[in-house]
């Protein structure tokens, strides 16, 4: 059973840095592209970053290039988002994605709240 838990969201000011994390189990990460999105108030939800299975390349939306990091702990079953430089328009309920190609399911956590304010 696929089970996906965020947490790590919190409130910060401009400029400030968080990093959130999504604990997983009952996925490895050589066959499950592991995504982080994130929905802000009145509108659709977006990809922020993706890592593809088996690979350590992440793509990035252009909107958080060079401010976010995705990483992943094999050992701990955790993918990280490490966000620097945050803006207020990153202010969002951000949630980890699973996605496994062969059957083209995909799973979703609960989502973590980012506030970025002053």
């Amino acid at each position: 059973q696929v089970q996906l838990v965020e947490s790590g969201g919190g409130s910060v000011q401009p400029g400030g840095s968080l990093t959130v994390s999504c604990a997983t189990s009952g996925i490895t990460f050589d066959v499950y592209t592991m995504r982080w999105y994130r929905q802000a108030p009145r509108k659709e939800r977006e990809l922020v970053a993706s890592m593809p299975y088996g690979s350590p390349r992440v793509d990035y939306a252009d909107s958080v290039k060079g401010r976010f990091t995705m990483s992943t702990d094999i050992k701990k079953n955790m993918v990280y988002l490490q966000m620097n430089s945050l803006k207020p328009e990153d202010t969002a309920v951000y949630y980890c994605n699973a996605y496994f190609w062969l059957t083209r399911s995909q799973y979703w956590g609960q989502g973590t709240q980012v506030t970025v304010s002053s």
